[in-house]
């Protein structure tokens, strides 16, 4: 029975994904993960017997995580940094008998060299942000409007300060916000600012998959190795990222059998395909996304801890399009460009459309934003958008511009049947508002969302009512 227990125990601990090893109370190795000792630039093996003392001695463990708790007894944790050039952390801790006299220590090993070496990659970066500054601030005045992104905001702009610094590092980015504010496009801008933007970029939408496919989507699979596979086998979509970045959005979608393989191929840097035998070297840098709340997801078991702080290394938090009121009526005016190409038309947005379109809580944010916008442009026949043209769910903000406007601009909204004239006097009205608020007609055109000209063709067309 006891030699039973022994063989399990040995089992456990040379299979095990951590690092472990037990001494006795005289130092000597009584069990240990045979992987563990290639980290201190050793050949695999159990060492049983080895006195950890003689390791110490001839500088391969510094310092031995066994001697200092022989020492002290206590549980304690050492980082040790090998002749191999890694970094170790190492926890070890103590086990009495019931007299309390020490019979073992049990230690823990990790490597942390790469976590350590991104750290101090990033820490470098935020070091050389001043560097960047001059380079911040052009884009911040051309309002970066790159790779579909727009950025007047100083919430946005933040997002894309923090994006360039980290961009030339390999660090894992965890993309967070609600649904429909561009994550997809902040991963993709992330990607063709690095040091991989000549690789490829695969996008992955764990919510699109079913789970049934999922695995072979994933990690691909060889000849044969089930019914109506290819003949040839398929690569995966993580090999296809090979060399460049694979980008996980909805990852709180992903299956819980998926993470825990998922987490592995992170960990060991190979992929094996189904039905394969030989594990694949792998290379890519990871970008994940989702609008979940992943901690509440941990605390209910539908998302693992250990997955989830490996993906957390450097979490974004993309501002909704309320937080981002700046931006909006560029947004417009680049979907309206956009659209008018695509379609071939024309249309234009009256300047009263777009204090409602600003005024307006977008919970769909970019995404909704988007899709107004096509569909006013495909489905009405004026050349001009009015506010009289938006879908119902704008009208409750059209009634408070109507109740806060003057006396005046009530009348007409309420009285006259002239719809020309009714524009023109809710027109005149953003015009002087414009003119309060702004000192040039610069910073008025970039208020109204015109042209500087078309703002003094309006100064002139209304002086008798401003």
């Amino acid at each position: 029975m006891i030699q039973i227990k022994e063989l399990i125990l040995n089992k456990i601990i040379e299979t095990s994904n951590n690092n472990i090893t037990i001494i006795d109370s005289e130092g000597i190795i009584i069990h240990s993960n045979p992987e563990h000792w290639a980290n201190y630039g050793m050949s695999p093996g159990t060492y049983k017997g080895i006195s950890i003392y003689d390791l110490e001695s001839k500088g391969l463990l510094v310092p031995s995580i066994g001697a200092i708790i022989l020492k002290e007894k206590i549980k304690k944790t050492v980082m040790q940094y090998t002749k191999t050039g890694r970094v170790i952390m190492s926890t070890g801790y103590p086990v009495f008998d019931e007299h309390e006299e020490l019979l073992f220590v049990v230690s823990y090993s990790q490597d942390q060299t790469e976590i350590l070496e991104l750290q101090q990659q990033y820490e470098l970066l935020e070091r050389k942000v001043k560097g960047y500054q001059t380079e911040v601030e052009d884009l911040r005045e051309k309002g970066f409007e790159q790779n579909g992104i727009i950025a007047r905001s100083s919430a946005s702009q933040q997002i894309l300060k923090t994006i360039y610094n980290i961009s030339k590092t390999d660090a894992t980015v965890l993309l967070l916000g609600p649904s429909g504010v561009g994550k997809s496009t902040f991963a993709r801008l992330l990607h063709s600012h690095s040091n991989r933007q000549k690789e490829p970029f695969i996008e992955v939408n764990c919510s699109t998959i079913p789970e049934g496919l999922f695995e072979s989507e994933i990690f691909g699979y060889e000849a044969g190795a089930f019914t109506g596979a290819n003949k040839q086998g398929s690569e995966g979509l993580i090999e296809q990222a090979d060399g460049g970045t694979l980008f996980l959005d909805e990852i709180g979608e992903l299956p819980l059998s998926m993470q825990a393989k998922l987490l592995k191929v992170l960990q060991e840097k190979k992929i094996k395909r189904i039905g394969g035998k030989k594990e694949r070297a792998i290379n890519f840098r990871l970008v994940t996304a989702t609008n979940q709340d992943l901690e509440v997801m941990m605390q209910e078991g539908r998302f693992r801890l250990d997955l989830y702080y490996r993906l957390n290394v450097i979490p974004l938090q993309i501002p909704s399009l309320k937080e981002r009121k700046e931006d909006i009526s560029h947004l417009i005016q680049d979907c309206l460009q956009k659209f008018n190409h695509a379609y071939h038309v024309k249309k234009r947005i009256h300047p009263s459309t777009y204090d409602v379109l600003i005024a307006y809580s977008w919970p769909g944010n970019i995404r909704e934003l988007e899709n107004l916008i096509e569909r006013l442009i495909l489905t009405i026949e004026d050349t001009v958008i009015y506010p009289t043209h938006l879908p119902a769910n704008f009208k409750d903000i059209l009634q408070m511009e109507i109740d806060f406007a003057p006396i005046s601009m009530k009348q007409s909204l309420e009285e006259t049947y002239n719809l020309k004239e009714m524009l023109e006097d809710i027109e005149s009205q953003i015009i002087l508002k414009a003119l309060n608020k702004c000192k040039t007609t610069y910073e008025m055109a970039s208020y109204l969302g015109i042209s500087q000209p078309t703002v003094i063709y309006k100064l002139k067309k209304y002086k008798n009512k401003l």
